[in-house]
């Protein structure tokens, strides 16, 4: 273990966080720093607390789940309901918790939204009972409507709430239109209004590359994942009676599997898209990411960057902790 003040580390509440866009090399990170510091890890990807979803969302081996402790991963059916708000809030109470047994929360993922709402807070919207019967209504209304109708709705009434939807996620762009069609006032005016005081501090880890170095590390997950089995991890989950069109399926990976598996598309035509899509999902998180302040970057291929970002873990927590 690297020589740190844990007493203080604990009493100061400081979390460590790793982002970065997709296959850049979190997990592998994560998992080279917890031989080095008593970590345990809270997985911040929004699609790897999904169950059954394995291959196509990267999630840690069992092997490796098992060197480290992880929570948020495996924890709702693909076809559960789970909120970046919610998180936020269940996060934030595990955080505090790891703490108390004497470890340093290792927060990891690539979702921007969960970082967010765990390190910072996030404004969860509440309805009153008449409120709830209103929604209901609208909701059924907007429901009708595809993607791209909802997403230009939004950019509208509420063009900073769409901007923090880059991928147009269909269940968060109904929720946002719904909730300025109840109260009268889009959800950023309410967003402003509220103040959460973080309940610990948090040092952000960003990983970065070259463009060409990071489409080539995409290049070769997703080669690697078609080759370990995601078309039959998809076959597996439809045949579990989950339907193809909920939101957990609709992502990278699984919509363009499940294509291929309805005879859309041919293999090449699908690992092909794959590869596309995760790019263009990679430059919505870089630009994500690089609206985060406070964020230091290390380029994964410089010659031993972990090394370096365990020497400037150790040496920010001394000089926070005592200047």
């Amino acid at each position: 273990m690297v020589n740190l003040p844990i007493e203080d580390l604990i009493e100061q509440r400081i979390a460590i966080a790793i982002v970065g866009p997709t296959a850049i090399g979190k997990t592998r990170l994560s998992l080279f720093l917890s031989d080095f510091l008593p970590v345990e890890i809270v997985s911040a990807d929004s699609r790897q607390i999904y169950r059954f979803l394995n291959i196509g969302t990267a999630k840690p081996t069992l092997e490796e789940r098992t060197k480290v402790v992880h929570h948020f991963i495996d924890i709702r059916n693909p076809d559960e309901y789970y909120s970046a708000g919610q998180f936020g809030k269940e996060a934030s109470e595990v955080v505090l918790e790891i703490f108390k047994r004497g470890a340093i929360p290792l927060i990891v993922g690539g979702s921007g939204l969960y970082i967010k709402a765990l390190c910072e807070g996030l404004f969860e919207e509440k309805y009153t009972q008449q409120e709830k019967i209103k929604a209901m209504k609208i909701r059924k209304e907007l429901s009708y409507l595809g993607r791209e109708a909802l997403y230009s709705k939004l950019l509208e009434i509420d063009p900073e709430t769409a901007k923090l939807y880059p991928d147009k996620n269909y269940v968060r762009l109904i929720r946002a239109l719904e909730f300025y069609l109840v109260k009268g006032l889009p959800i950023s005016f309410y967003r402003k209004q509220f103040s959460s005081k973080p309940k610990f501090k948090t040092i952000y880890i960003g990983l970065n590359c070259n463009r060409d170095f990071l489409y080539a590390l995409i290049n070769k997950r997703v080669d690697e994942m078609w080759k370990n089995g995601l078309v039959d991890e998809v076959k597996d989950i439809l045949n579990m009676d989950y339907s193809p069109e909920l939101n957990s399926l609709n992502t990278v990976g699984y919509k363009e599997t499940i294509e291929f598996l309805q005879g859309k598309t041919t293999e090449r035509v699908a690992i092909e898209m794959i590869k596309q899509n995760t790019r263009r999902y990679a430059k919505r998180q870089i630009t994500w990411f690089k609206k985060v302040a406070n964020i230091n970057w290390f380029n994964v291929s410089a010659t031993n960057f972990e090394q370096s970002i365990l020497s400037f873990i150790s040496n920010f927590l001394k000089k926070d902790l005592y200047n």
